[in-house]
């Protein structure tokens, strides 16, 4: 399988209206209180969590921003998503969909409900499993998903040009992994 090529890097990209990126945020103020309050505490880990937390916030809105002109909820993008990952012939069962996003499988049902109503999959029965079903992307919950993660990707992408060069980047990145994989999650 051939992938494309990245782009080089591109200068940062600052946007005037844009906060400046090292002024006090609100997560400053937070642990400047508890420093008045709680001296002894180290905030360090909080002033992390923070805003990964709030960060996550302000991109999940984003995100449900530009997937909404294609239809879409968050929730239901991820199920296309992972079908679209899944390579071909897009079909995943609604067990490995679970799991993959996390979700019981009531609240998968849902979605599968919504996304096969929307004529984005189709449900079958499972031919090596007679009590399990299939799941397939559509030709048309493929085009959907197509554009629809090209739309949250440009949102991501101006996002971090707003702060970040590539190396800053991927620097980031990096080190977010490693907190991850320590984290267990």
């Amino acid at each position: 399988m051939t992938s494309t090529p990245r782009p080089a890097p591109r200068p940062r990209e600052q946007d005037p209206a844009a906060p400046d990126p090292v002024a006090p945020d609100p997560v400053d103020a937070i642990t400047a209180q508890w420093a008045v309050v709680r001296p002894d505490l180290d905030t360090l880990p909080m002033a992390v969590f923070g805003r990964i937390y709030r960060l996550g916030h302000a991109m999940a809105t984003r995100m449900d921003r530009a997937y909404a002109p294609h239809g879409v909820a968050r929730g239901e993008f991820d199920v296309l998503a992972t079908l679209r990952r899944s390579g071909e012939p897009y079909t995943l069962s609604p067990r490995e969909l679970s799991a993959t996003l996390m979700l019981t499988t009531g609240g998968m049902t849902g979605r599968l409900d919504r996304l096969e109503r929307a004529g984005l999959l189709v449900r079958s029965p499972d031919p090596h499993d007679r009590r399990g079903l299939r799941v397939t992307l559509t030709e048309r919950g493929r085009e959907l998903v197509d554009e629809a993660v090209a739309a949250g990707l440009a949102v991501q992408r101006a996002a971090l040009e707003a702060a970040l060069d590539e190396t800053e980047a991927q620097q980031l990145s990096a080190l977010l992994r490693k907190l991850l994989a320590a984290t267990g999650a």
